[in-house]
């Protein structure tokens, strides 16, 4: 009986077939897992936006953003985060958070953004960056802090006109932001060393002209999801993906234009 085996003109066909198949599925896998990546950070906005909305329901006002004034500076579970070089020592907004988020607190998934581009090692292994930030003018830093408009009592729901239009948390380069991340008005504190005055929104186009962190540059200036969108949660808890230039503030005579309630709240008399 006679065998037949392939000859290698025909091995090389299927060779290119095949590598000529994978050229084609790999960027359509990788699409489809930025996709996915992009899915799952908006359920982790999500929760965390209905976790912030318990908050205020049990406390009256939403967490503060950081606050070190707790009685004899105790830490919080697990000890501060951050870097003491360019960090700030305290509680965070996510520590606020722990008891109603349970065990996607514990764990660490919740407050992780799984397409985060954080590249040096040591932002890399920091939860306060790049990862998702609260709007500022919401959940303001205690009395005592450092934060000029950004400091005193958190606001309540009540107290927020236009809840479906007020940006409560949203995918950032630090876990505090405000208008001052997204807008080129000069005198910006962006190039700061204390790390809180380097915020950025992912994939702004106004980021190209920023003094980034070292490892932080893809994140800031290609985005972190497709078409460099971003995912937003809302006041009234609802989670949208809108483009990263959608939040941009204008500049316009020397002041910045407040197009709607996103980061300064029109707030109930």
């Amino acid at each position: 009986m006679k065998c037949h085996g392939f000859t290698l003109i025909e091995l090389l066909v299927v060779i290119a077939v095949i590598a000529m198949l994978i050229g084609i599925s790999l960027p359509v896998l990788h699409i489809a897992r930025q996709q996915a990546n992009a899915v799952a950070c908006g359920s982790n906005i999500k929760q965390l936006s209905l976790a912030l909305t318990v908050y205020d329901q049990e406390n009256g006002t939403f967490p503060h953003g950081f606050d070190d004034s707790i009685p004899s500076l105790v830490p919080p579970a697990g000890g501060h985060v951050g870097d003491a070089a360019y960090d700030k020592m305290g509680w965070w907004w996510f520590h606020f958070l722990a008891n109603i988020l349970g065990e996607g607190f514990d764990k660490g998934t919740v407050v992780w953004c799984p397409s985060r581009r954080i590249q040096d090692p040591c932002p890399q292994a920091n939860v306060l960056c790049g990862n998702y930030g609260v709007n500022r003018a919401i959940c303001k830093d205690a009395p005592g802090t450092i934060g000029g408009e950004f400091v005193g009592k958190p606001l309540s729901l009540h107290q927020i006109r236009s809840s479906a239009e007020t940006l409560l948390i949203t995918d950032s380069g630090y876990s505090l932001i405000s208008w001052r991340g997204a807008t080129d008005a000069p005198g910006q504190p962006f190039e700061n060393p204390a790390r809180e005055g380097s915020f950025y929104v992912p994939g702004l186009v106004i980021n190209r002209e920023r003094t980034l962190f070292f490892g932080h540059e893809e994140d800031a200036i290609y985005g972190r999801h497709p078409n460099r969108s971003v995912n937003a949660g809302f006041a009234d808890s609802h989670v949208d993906r809108v483009k990263a230039d959608d939040l941009f503030v204008e500049e316009i005579d020397g002041d910045y234009s407040n197009r709607s309630p996103l980061w300064l709240p029109k707030t109930k008399k």
